[in-house]
């Protein structure tokens, strides 16, 4: 029996390959839900699918409405049902003429809950931007002012909404992309899609700051990205960025995967807006540099404010709707070519599948047992719009697949010095890598491509150490500034040296095996004062790894994705991503905390050596982690020092007196808690006294203050009179 693997975004597969087994609820027209007529469903998504609907009184108004229900799987836990609720709840909060009417909120007989909201007749901006792009065309420019306008005319109403009491709801809809701005036959515009909006002024939500982050990548604003706290300027921000997208006919943000859109994000690079900045009107590049700002306070401050800095771009409303109402049309009596390419595709697979599955009949007609399929048929089903879904790039996907049936052949080493290693996997020649086993001037015969020297096999080389070689032989900084033995003590003084000096460099730790906890080396690799880079001899470091520690992954999905690694070129992050076993936010974050972690784990190192070299720079760096030095070494302090264990380190201080003085760094944005203790040290006081009053507000343990103290007594901001 040949089996069909639906051909779509990864995290929403399973829910449709299960709807194929068990055909979806309402599929046929006329299905009693609550008081509404389900008539035709018209979209699903990853936790609740919509419907076309009407009410079952013939008097009620409107007579055609659009009823959103969960699927089965998130109808049946709690926290479905609550995020449902709370969607609904913030919705009803908000009523505009540019935001989708909610008509009612409640839950069925059966207790299954619903939220019954207006019905636009037309498209959504994405299917605009898509059909406009396949006719090799873009919007006119005042045409996607207009439409943007319109948005922030209700994004305004989204963030001013007030509760029954009269007090702000802080609501932030976290989801300003395309494929939720819907454009009626008649040329109004409607934000809509609530679903992960949230409340800033409700307790029960606060926690979700830190949590999973939600919304589509390529919409977001870089605070997001960077897991920094976020407000009502984030929507603004990603409204820019549909604008820029409007403008261009292409996204704003590029990149060859998930990741590379997520690091452009985060360092704002609008380059494409700036190729077009002679085709725009005066004025309006300023205006979105401006909204793209990376700092949110450089913004504009409101939707108001960027509404009334576009407005000069805007073209007369009547003459705008008419333009639009006109686009709309073509693009609903106009099918789409998406839909004949995903046929013919489709056609194309099954003819190929066909094809090979006969060859090998023949092939085999001679044996007794009949042969086993010999491919997996795509068919690729054309569900409509899925811009809501993750973008995971499905060719040659894995999905449905075991990881034996990804055949690999073996590697074999040849060292310098003749020693000869193998047969390897993949990811034991990654790891010999990484700890410094081979390296540059080996050999290795990498899956049967024959003997080449290792820093020529582009899918092994990124994992070399970037020094390649121990210190004295790393080309180019020539004499090291400085060599210290490496103590907590003097490894916060080396960072608060490349700090205070914005220095461009590199750090070498190197700890020898004979030293506690066996030998090992890091690279810590900095630009202007920031760190850009870690590279570490320790194999337990590797992303993979890393994520299993975190309980991100299992230890059966890493082995997966060792086993199909190659096909990625040794990119671990964009095999997880491919394969569906960890979200690209997720990969960001995690990138970026391991590198906070490879540095904090300096800071448990007893004995070794810290060398600096100016000017030293790391080679085939994808992800430049840009993080601050201040937040490193809060992080390597609370590692040596957890919780409350420095009290027992100053419990004979206690009452030695901590002065102000002028600082050898400067100034310097600090992170809170040494902010805290600097506007509390403004006098000569004894520890004591600095302690209750950093602890009075229950904002800082003592065991915080301590590190922060430490810090500034290193810095030379503080000392002991």
């Amino acid at each position: 029996m040949k089996s069909y693997l639906l051909h779509l975004s990864g995290s929403v597969r399973p829910i449709l390959l299960a709807y194929m087994k068990d055909p979806p609820r309402g599929m046929s027209s006329g299905i009693r839900f609550g008081p509404y007529v389900l008539d035709t469903r018209i979209a699903v998504g990853g936790t609740a699918e919509v419907y076309l609907a009407h009410p079952t009184d013939p008097r009620a108004e409107p007579q055609r409405l659009v009823v959103k229900r969960l699927l089965p799987n998130f109808a049946i836990e709690a926290e479905g049902r609550t995020m449902f609720e709370r969607e609904a709840h913030l919705h009803q909060a908000v009523e505009h003429e540019n935001v989708v009417t909610v008509f009612g909120a409640g839950t069925t007989e059966d207790g299954e809950p619903y939220l019954a909201m207006e019905y636009v007749d037309g498209c959504d901006l994405y299917r605009l931007l898509r059909r406009t792009k396949q006719e090799g065309q873009t919007l006119p420019v005042r045409l996607c002012v207009f439409i943007m306008c319109e948005v922030l005319r209700g994004l305004e109403s989204v963030h001013g909404a007030l509760d029954k009491s009269g007090v702000p709801m802080g609501i932030i809809h976290r989801d300003v992309t395309p494929s939720n701005l819907y454009l009626s036959r008649e040329g109004h515009v409607k934000l809509g899609d609530f679903g992960i909006a949230r409340s800033t002024t409700r307790s029960t939500l606060r926690s979700e700051q830190s949590a999973v982050l939600k919304g589509k990548f390529g919409y977001l604003a870089p605070e997001q990205v960077a897991g920094e706290a976020f407000d009502h300027r984030a929507d603004l921000f990603s409204l820019a960025t549909v604008l820029a997208e409007a403008l261009l006919g292409k996204p704003l943000f590029p990149g060859s995967g998930q990741l590379a859109v997520l690091l452009a994000i985060r360092d704002c690079r609008i380059d494409a807006l700036t190729e077009i900045r002679g085709g725009l009107p005066p004025g309006l590049f300023e205006v979105l540099e401006k909204a793209l700002a990376r700092e949110p306070g450089q913004r504009y401050q409101t939707a108001t404010g960027l509404a009334a800095a576009l407005e000069r771009f805007e073209p007369d409303d009547v003459t705008a709707r008419a333009e639009l109402a006109a686009r709309v049309a073509w693009v609903i009596s106009n099918p789409s070519t998406d839909a004949m390419a995903a046929v013919r595709e489709s056609i194309r697979a099954i003819r190929a599948a066909a094809a090979e599955t006969d060859a090998a009949d023949g092939a085999e007609e001679k044996k007794t047992a009949p042969a086993p399929p010999r491919a997996t048929e795509e068919l690729v089903l054309d569900l409509g719009d899925d811009s809501d879904l993750e973008d995971v790039e499905d060719d040659d996907s894995p999905f449905g697949r075991k990881t034996g049936e990804y055949g690999q052949l073996p590697s074999f080493v040849e060292t310098s010095v003749g020693t000869r290693h193998g047969p390897w996997t993949f990811a034991r020649l990654i790891e010999a890598c990484v700890t410094g086993q081979i390296g540059p001037g080996d050999k290795v015969d990498f899956m049967g491509r024959g003997m080449v020297r290792l820093e020529e096999i582009d899918e092994l080389a990124r994992f070399l150490p970037p020094a390649s070689a121990t210190t004295n032989k790393l080309a180019g900084p020539g004499k090291p500034d400085f060599t210290l033995d490496l103590t907590p003590a003097s490894l916060l003084s080396s960072l608060l040296q490349v700090l205070g000096g914005h220095l461009t460099g590199v750090l070498f730790a190197e700890r020898p095996a004979g030293e506690a906890g066996g030998g090992a080396r890091k690279e810590l690799y900095f630009i202007e004062g920031k760190l850009n880079h870690v590279a570490s001899s320790d194999a337990t470091e590797l992303l993979g790894e890393y994520l299993v520690r975190r309980g991100k992954l299992a230890r059966e999905e890493l082995d997966l994705a060792l086993a199909v690694l190659p096909r990625h070129n040794g990119r671990m992050g964009d095999t997880l991503i491919s394969l569906g076993l960890v979200g690209s936010v997720d990969i960001f974050r995690a990138i970026r905390d391991q590198g906070r972690d490879r540095v904090a784990d300096l800071f448990l190192w007893r004995g070794g050596t810290l060398t600096f070299y100016r000017g030293g720079s790391a080679k085939h760096v994808e992800f430049p982690l840009e993080l601050d030095l201040p937040t490193l070494m809060l992080a390597g302090l609370e590692s040596a020092m957890p919780s409350e264990s420095p009290l027992d380190r100053y419990r004979n201080r206690l009452d030695e007196v901590l002065a102000p003085s002028k600082p050898t760094l400067g100034d310097m944005t600090w992170p809170p808690p040494v902010q805290r203790l600097l506007s509390i040290v403004t006098s000569p006081k004894p520890l004591r006294e600095v302690l209750k009053a950093a602890t009075r507000t229950g904002a800082s343990t003592a065991g915080d203050a301590l590190r922060a103290i430490e810090i500034l007594l290193a810095a030379g901001a503080v000392s002991w009179t």
